[in-house]
């Protein structure tokens, strides 16, 4: 079995002041995703590079963006992947949004989507990011990959994935535009794998750090980790860890068979 983590660190060093090196030896994940990273690999300690502790060693390899303390993905993995790239398109490589890594086949994708920003500032650049991330998926699995796709995707699909859908209608993560998107990205088969498994309302990932929102779980589902269809049945859990702190998001863990 592999084990497949995907978080939003909200920054990996503050995230490491915060326990993250402790976390991650605790949980020893085969690999993990980040998101919004906000460094530089030469900003980084090589303990956090290449972590050497008691749950594992680990690899790391990192995209990130021109602009200084600002998006960012990377991908720690305990084994060498046959494989490793960015996204292919220089507009969203700038800001270190994707970079994937293959094993056997299996293609996972470390992602952050754009946030649309108020009254849809970045709503163009989300959407052509969307679509070149559905085209990514189509090529992949066209060239008999299996994919995983796992990341914050800045978006709350259905009013089951946010506390309070009614009050954020035209809010960024939930707009019409976006969440059309994500319509049109399952009915090209791709699976939401949380929700295969749980149907159940009061599951989020994350939390604004007002208002004491997570302490009261009034939060939003927007990291996912999402697969063709012919790889689900590999598929044999699909949780959120939300009892783990040091963001204001939490990890999500998908576990397949080799």
């Amino acid at each position: 079995m592999t084990s497949v983590i995907s978080w939003n660190v909200n920054g990996i060093r503050a995230s490491e002041k915060k326990g993250f090196l402790d976390w991650l030896s605790t949980e020893s994940p085969d690999v993990l995703c980040l998101q919004e990273t906000k460094a530089h690999v030469g900003q980084l300690g090589e303990q956090l590079i290449t972590p050497e502790l008691p749950g594992g060693s680990w690899n790391s390899w990192w995209s990130s963006a021109k602009k200084a303390g600002y998006s960012g993905t990377a991908i720690y993995s305990k084994r060498e992947p046959d494989d490793v790239r960015i996204f292919g398109y220089p507009e969203f490589d700038n800001e270190g949004r994707v970079i994937m890594a293959e094993f056997n086949s299996v293609v996972i994708l470390s992602a952050y989507f754009p946030n649309s920003q108020a009254a849809g500032a970045r709503i163009d650049y989300k959407l052509a990011f969307c679509d070149a991330m559905l085209e990514t998926c189509n090529k992949l699995v066209a060239e008999g990959k299996n994919i995983i796709l796992c990341g914050d995707y800045n978006i709350a699909h259905k009013p089951i994935d946010l506390a309070n859908p009614r009050t954020n209608e035209g809010n960024p993560g939930y707009l019409p535009e976006e969440r059309a998107w994500m319509d049109t990205f399952i009915d090209a088969g791709y699976v939401d794998t949380f929700r295969h498994f749980c149907a159940e309302p009061d599951h989020y990932t994350w939390w604004t750090y007002r208002f004491k929102a997570r302490e009261n779980n009034i939060g939003w589902r927007i990291d996912y980790n999402c697969v063709n269809p012919s790889f689900l049945p590999r598929v044999k859990s699909s949780v959120i860890l939300k009892d783990v702190y040091g963001s204001d998001h939490c990890p999500i863990k998908l576990t397949y068979e080799d």
